[in-house]
């Protein structure tokens, strides 16, 4: 949690490696698309937009208190995951990234996306065994 010293219940999302690795990715996206010329601005703004949403929706679903609303933001993130990959691979076919930048955001994505995963059927566990806490302790 090195982003605040600050912290709290709430603020436990910090600590969730999902969630710092896809804030790397967000900052890995945007300086690649800082090094590219003559990119539509709409673009960039919707490439940034998944990319951020990831960790955004992370962090919401975590401070719901309720299992099945924080499931419903990883499904979002998880939206906006693959919204990210297509995006990604749309510049690659317009040749506007090569092929080693397409491995370094394909590579960080897939990590992303499959710690995603995991923290989903974690929590979907979590709730078909009745053993998630939704009070504040």
């Amino acid at each position: 949690m090195g982003y605040t010293e600050r912290k709290n219940l709430n603020r436990g999302y910090m600590k969730l490696d999902v969630w710092n690795d896809a804030i790397n990715l967000f900052q890995l996206v945007n300086n690649i698309l800082l090094k590219i010329d003559r990119l539509d601005f709409k673009l960039k703004a919707q490439i940034l937009d998944a990319a951020q949403s990831i960790s955004s929706n992370i962090a919401e679903g975590y401070c719901r208190r309720s299992i099945n609303e924080y499931l419903q933001f990883l499904s979002i993130s998880l939206g906006s995951s693959g919204e990210l990959m297509t995006r990604i691979i749309g510049l690659k076919s317009i040749r506007q990234i090569n092929e080693e930048t397409f491995e370094e955001l394909d590579k960080s994505h897939y990590s992303v996306e499959n710690k995603l995963l995991n923290l989903i059927k974690s929590l979907q566990l979590k709730r078909k065994e009745g053993t998630w806490d939704q009070e504040i302790h």
